[in-house]
């Protein structure tokens, strides 16, 4: 547990941006979303590099925000940090990016949302447009788990937009993370009577079980890499649904996604950021540390600048790792 501090608290605000891109989309999402932005005590975020926050699965920027027993929240953890001097002044926006089908991988998807094209051209320009924060070189990602992947995604994708991110458990080696969870997602299916059954049955109970909760997540994994709009919910697994035989075509659609393959085609971009900060627990129960290492082992080889660490701990409860990365971020953005 992190005891209380007496820092001087810093301002946050919570804006709505009416996403043109997101209009109309295939889960009838809501295209008006809130981001809160976090400023630091004193400042008005004129002029100060940005940092933006990707949640994990089943997790919005504004849960990242709310009260927090036996810790801090994100701000809070903020405001000490600032205060103690550890953190440069920033910007900080916690964008709601929450989907029907529980996550968000932060990719362009047919099914899920242009939400790669969001981020970039709708909600970080409103941010910086109020704020007169971030804008080229000055612009940082990070998260965690499934916003860990989006965050070394967009660095891999789009070093041109963000100038450094950090990757905490990020998923990655989706052989390792994602395939594992075939056999038990087939299961509910079957129990249910299909994909489209399954998910009434889900949407309509008001207390589904977190194996409930895993199986959407292979779902959405699988709307996210290869959207199928022809489908109930957008869904298509890259197996068959009997025999969980692995249909290689469409399992190829999802590892285009994998930051293990695209660190192949795309390396050279992450040369052009100022900073790349990569972690994971060395117990990470979802396995992505191989992943993380991996990764690792191939940045060394390919010549790619970057910080790797591991930690003793597992996949939960490490918001503490921001106390590393986020004024590694800062830093290297003023640097």
């Amino acid at each position: 547990m992190t005891a209380r501090h007496n820092h001087a608290a810093g301002t946050l605000t919570r804006i709505h941006v009416s996403s043109d891109l997101l209009k109309g989309n295939f889960l009838d999402d809501p295209h008006v979303r809130a981001i809160d932005v976090w400023v630091p005590h004193g400042h008005d975020g004129s002029g100060l590099p940005l940092l933006v926050d990707l949640a994990g699965y089943t997790g919005s920027g504004l849960s990242h925000t709310n009260w927090k027993n036996f810790g801090e929240n994100v701000p809070e953890r903020l405001d000490r940090l600032a205060g103690s001097g550890a953190l440069k002044p920033c910007v900080v926006a916690f964008p709601d990016c929450f989907t029907r089908l529980g996550g968000n991988q932060y990719v362009n998807s047919s099914v899920m949302g242009p939400w790669e094209d969001i981020l970039i051209e709708e909600f970080v320009p409103a941010v910086e447009a109020q704020f007169g924060c971030g804008g080229v070189g000055r612009r940082g990602v990070f998260g965690k788990s499934s916003g860990g992947f989006g965050a070394i995604y967009h660095a891999l994708k789009h070093a041109d937009f963000w100038a450094a991110a950090a990757c905490h458990s990020g998923d990655m080696g989706f052989e390792l993370c994602y395939a594992r969870d075939f056999p038990s997602a087939l299961r509910a299916i079957a129990k249910a009577g299909s994909i489209k059954a399954f998910m009434e049955k889900l949407e309509a109970n008001p207390k589904p079980s977190g194996g409930e909760i895993h199986v959407l997540m292979t779902l959405a994994m699988a709307a996210t890499y290869d959207p199928d709009a022809s489908q109930p919910y957008g869904v298509r697994l890259p197996v068959d649904l009997e025999t969980c035989e692995r249909d290689e075509a469409l399992w190829a659609n999802w590892l285009s996604f994998d930051p293990l393959t695209l660190v192949e085609t795309h390396h050279a971009n992450l040369n052009a950021l100022k900073g790349l900060f990569i972690d994971c627990g060395d117990i990470d129960q979802y396995d992505l540390v191989y992943g993380a290492r991996r990764l690792h082992r191939r940045l060394k080889a390919l010549g790619v600048e970057h910080t790797y660490e591991e930690f003793p701990d597992t996949h939960s409860g490490i918001d503490y790792r921001m106390d590393v990365s986020l004024p590694f971020l800062v830093d290297r953005l003023l640097a």
